[in-house]
């Protein structure tokens, strides 16, 4: 056993800093093979997908290119081309107005575009069917207003189409971009807004050559992040008959019984994640906007005449009442006024299991975030910081990817440990791992590590290293001062990192539908499986749980944005 004497007092200043550099030495050596180790652990599902690109799956992915795959391509492409143009100008216009401009319930509009972020689309997808179906009560009204007999008397959209999906998709997922522009809008030099008005420039030149290119690339950030959940949705395009690769490879694992080809469609859509994050990369190398002034202030605001103000409103008002308050409002009423509306047994057994499966995965994505992160802030090498990237990776991966990922890799795994058992001892194990809470924790984790990632990063980054410095001359060990040091200062980025991943557990739905155990449905699963037959109404109240939920981040995010000009 190697046996490290501390240099004894005597030796100075000198005999301290060499008994400081070795302590800092030996965390190195510990902490290094831990972050790599996670990082890889997370990083086999994505690996697995990718690697599926080489292998054979026979006749049957031949079949699959000439008959859906081209659909599947065309139609993810629409989405994200009709998602990309809705999100954008929805998410820039709003944003401008109520960071720039002066109307009445600025304040109120600028907390309130906040609030669809909490409503999945998938919810919406539900709704607006029950709505605006043929049977819905925006058609028997029209009908009894007009006199109409039947469908041939009259046009009306079909909500059950790719456009239905584009627009669902919008209402849900515009605030990514409305919230990262709004930032940027704030954080723009006073000075040179006030400049373009020196200058004679109106607000629309002064926006469309000032302020939309400085905030180009935090757009691009949320433009990639909508498309990135685009991609994810399963249940909107699903409930709606859009073919696209998410309900593609749920129909080739479960309707065709070939895992292999649906790894094969995953590793495709991989590709279209793949091409976004680099768009995203070049966006912001492209973008070499910089401010000439520290002058954050805010600049005087454009005062709206009348036409202009009810305009703004109307253009605030939209996707709040369509994305928010009208699902709300169809919600309430068939929880509290329809007989089939029960707070059952059942939806607190769906509860239980929704909240246990959140409550896990949370605690695990803050302590696995804080190694991580700890491990980047003690040993800042290219393999340390390239390990955390590959850990970081899985929130831009869709959660039909990852569990297709997870599956296939573990049920060859389980196979393997039972013809062991088998072999050596007579012992039949069955499936140890495949359709556990195990399993599915895996995939959350692999999914949302990156949401608590980014929390406790950002967190342990206001803290000088100094203090680190401090606590190792002391003789703390790197875990003790992770623990006594650190954990104290940054409570609030942990409290925050488990609140998202919380949040977005309660939410997900392709990954657990895949990957549950069986008769352990959760609340995401119960109501699509309720909406998928046609009995909304008793869908509601675990529809309404999800949302309630779904409010903790909104209210949070927006309570920053209300105290971002108080420090």
């Amino acid at each position: 056993m190697l046996h490290i004497d501390r240099p004894s007092d005597h030796n100075g200043t000198l005999s301290a800093s060499l008994w400081f550099l070795l302590l800092k030495r030996l965390s190195f050596n510990l902490w290094t093979p831990i972050t790599l180790a996670i990082a890889t652990l997370i990083a086999i599902p994505i690996l697995f997908v990718l690697s599926s690109i080489f292998t054979d799956s026979g006749e049957v992915w031949s079949h699959l290119v000439e008959t859906v795959l081209g659909r599947y391509i065309t139609n993810s492409l629409w989405l994200m081309v009709g998602v990309a143009v809705g999100v954008s100008t929805l998410g820039i216009a709003t944003a401008w107005l109520v960071t720039m401009c002066r109307f009445p319930g600025k304040k109120f509009w600028e907390v309130a575009l906040l609030l669809p972020l909490a409503t999945p689309a998938y919810l919406l997808a539900y709704i607006y069917t029950d709505l605006l179906d043929y049977y819905g009560w925006v058609q028997r009204t029209l009908r009894g207003i007009f006199g109409w007999q039947s469908a041939q008397d009259y046009w009306f959209p079909d909500v059950r189409s790719l456009g239905g999906a584009i627009a669902m998709l919008i209402l849900v997922l515009y605030p990514y971009v409305y919230l990262l522009a709004r930032v940027s809008f704030l954080e723009q030099s006073a000075t040179t807004l006030e400049a373009s008005r020196s200058l004679g420039c109106s607000p629309w030149k002064s926006f469309w050559a000032i302020a939309l290119p400085l905030a180009r690339p935090a757009i691009t950030a949320g433009l990639a992040l909508a498309l990135m959940e685009t991609l994810n949705d399963f249940g909107t395009v699903q409930f709606f008959g859009v073919e696209t690769f998410t309900t593609g490879i749920y129909r080739t694992w479960f309707g065709l019984g070939e895992p292999q080809a649906a790894a094969q469609l995953a590793a495709i859509l991989m590709l279209f994640i793949a091409g976004l994050l680099l768009l995203e990369k070049w966006s912001r190398q492209q973008a070499k906007y910089y401010q000439t002034s520290n002058n954050y202030a805010k600049p005087n605001l454009y005062k709206l005449n009348l036409w202009s103000s009810v305009l703004s409103i109307f253009t605030c008002a939209i996707p709040i009442f369509f994305g928010f308050v009208l699902p709300v409002g169809v919600l309430l009423n068939m929880a509290f006024n329809r007989p089939q509306a029960k707070f059952r047994v059942e939806f607190w057994e769906f509860a239980q299991h929704s909240f246990l499966l959140a409550s896990l995965t949370a605690t695990l994505a803050v302590a696995i975030a804080l190694i991580l992160a700890y491990g980047q802030r003690l040993n800042q090498t290219l393999l340390m910081r390239f390990g955390i990237r590959v850990a970081a990776l899985g929130y831009a991966i869709p959660g039909s990817v990852i569990a297709v990922g997870i599956l296939i890799p573990i049920g060859k795994l389980d196979n393997a440990i039972a013809n062991f058992m088998k072999a050596q001892f007579g012992l039949s194990t069955g499936l140890l791992l495949s359709g556990t809470i195990f399993a599915l924790v895996f995939a959350y984790l692999v999914r949302f590590l990156a949401v608590s990632f980014g929390a406790v990063e950002t967190s342990l980054g206001k803290i000088k290293p100094t203090l680190d410095d401090a606590s190792r001359s002391l003789g703390n060990s790197p875990i003790k001062t992770l623990i006594q040091v650190h954990t104290p200062l940054m409570w609030s980025g942990l409290l925050t990192a488990a609140m998202l991943v919380f949040v977005d557990v309660m939410k997900e739905l392709p990954a657990t539908l895949v990957i549950r155990p069986f008769n352990f449905d959760t609340l995401a699963v119960k109501v699509y499986q309720y909406a998928s037959d046609e009995r909304l109404v008793e869908a509601s109240v675990p529809a309404l749980a999800i949302l309630i939920v779904g409010l903790i981040p909104v209210i949070f995010l927006s309570w920053q944005i209300a105290h971002a000009r108080d420090e």
